[in-house]
């Protein structure tokens, strides 16, 4: 490859220079991500003085906190990274190319401590949570969740979050860690007023809990050594309270990388027991940011920040599905008017995946059709170490966003060759009936 002007020789896509550069770029990517929601975040205390803006962990010199975990990555070779307010790794001792081929053929763990997960208690805790959310929290079976999104007035993606309907009148909740303090004051308001007019239902916070993701084809068979009920009897998105390893746990079937796993709530004080008895499986490896970062892009997943905000509706990020179709009916949640009117009149942007040739494309680098109008942007991007190609996603113009469509990346003032490709750009494994 030529030289760009100001910048040094670009190393091949799949050189160790190249990856190093590309873990660098992540490192700023997600920060930034995180540091946007954060940001957006900087909200009224109008539910401080209910005490849902409690935050967990503990500070170092730095100001960041940790999670009960810290001690155990940094013992275990973890390379520490700020991330929305909290010191997490990004990776450990393999490389991010090798701890995401990992994760593909055998069973990663992650710490997710930093995610917030609460609970809404009470007669009244699906309508309350119906009203901010697009998903048919009703309809879910007890022990079962979806993927849903809490909107703005203008239908707008204030964050993403998996919801659990444990029975009629138990539902939890995760949101993001980078969203915390803003949808703890979002849902701390409309709570507040749901509450005056009568409506039944608590907002508890788990801080006494750490969070912990086993993910992989493997991951089921490690687990089930733990525990004594059949996890092949539990599928993908089903909830369980159950014992692992002596400890109660509430274990979820999801994760973030597109591979069969678990996410598992558990007591804090036993967060670093679990963990070393995960790790100490030959067929486990730590994970961290890094790769989890590749993981959830070869999976067609969004990241909160990067692919999805407040400016962005579930119909223009190609989650229309997230939308019941029961709640097609009343659209009675926040935006819920805006919604409708695109779902009947279409929109003008798509959320869309991509392959491209040259350097990575990054966040914010512009999609030009091949005569230079620029069309879109990149939200997410990477190399895909599954792949061994440059992976994308972004939102274009509707007219440009039918898979084969042939365009250009700008990265770096070079136009590079791209083309419109469907999502997941890796298979997904999850395990259903």
């Amino acid at each position: 490859m030529g030289r760009l002007l100001g910048h040094p020789p670009i190393a091949p896509i799949n050189s160790p220079i190249t990856m190093r550069r590309a873990a660098a770029q992540l490192v700023t990517s997600l920060a930034r991500g995180a540091a946007e929601a954060t940001g957006a975040a900087k909200v009224s205390n109008s539910c401080a003085a209910a005490g849902l803006l409690a935050r967990r962990g503990f500070a170092d010199d730095a100001g960041l906190l940790k999670t009960p975990l810290y001690d155990f990555h940094v013992a275990n070779g973890g390379k520490m990274v700020p991330f929305a307010g909290w010191s997490m790794p990004i990776q450990y001792k393999d490389s991010i190319m090798e701890s995401t081929l990992w994760c593909r053929e055998n069973a990663s763990l992650f710490d997710v401590s930093h995610m917030c997960g609460l609970t809404l208690k009470g007669k009244d805790a699906i309508p309350f949570l119906e009203s901010l959310v697009v998903g048919d929290i009703a309809g879910l079976a007890d022990g079962t969740g979806t993927l849903s999104v809490f909107t703005n007035e203008k239908g707008g993606i204030i964050d993403d979050t998996v919801v659990t309907k444990v029975n009629d009148q138990e539902l939890y909740i995760v949101v993001n860690a980078g969203c915390r303090e803003k949808d703890l004051a979002h849902i701390g308001k409309h709570l507040e007023a749901y509450k005056a007019k009568g409506g039944q239902v608590d907002l508890l916070l788990h801080d006494d809990r750490s969070l912990l993701a086993l993910q992989g084809p493997k991951a089921a068979t490690v687990l089930q050594q733990f525990v004594q009920q059949d996890l092949d009897k539990v599928y993908f998105s089903n909830f369980r309270r159950l014992d692992i390893k002596g400890v109660p746990c509430w274990l979820t079937r999801t994760g973030y990388t597109g591979e069969d796993g678990f996410e598992l709530s558990i007591p804090n004080d036993k967060a670093v027991e679990l963990a070393d008895a995960l790790n100490n499986d030959e067929r486990v490896r730590l994970c961290g940011l890094g790769p989890r970062d590749s993981l959830r892009l070869e999976a067609g997943l969004c990241l909160y920040g990067n692919d999805l905000n407040e400016d962005l509706t579930p119909i223009e990020a190609g989650l229309t599905w997230t939308v019941g179709k029961r709640r097609r009916e009343a659209f009675d949640f926040l935006g819920g008017e805006v919604v409708k009117q695109q779902l009947a009149d279409g929109v003008t942007i798509r959320r869309v995946g991509f392959v491209s040739s040259g350097a990575p494309a990054r966040q914010g680098s512009p999609v030009l059709t091949p005569d230079g109008t620029k069309v879109g942007e990149i939200t997410s991007g990477a190399f895909s170490p599954c792949l061994k190609k440059n992976i994308a996603m972004g939102y274009v113009d509707k007219a440009q966003a039918k898979a084969g469509t042939a365009l250009k990346v700008e990265v770096r003032g070079k136009q590079n060759d791209a083309t419109v490709t469907k999502m997941p750009f890796v298979p997904t494994h999850y395990h259903k009936p």
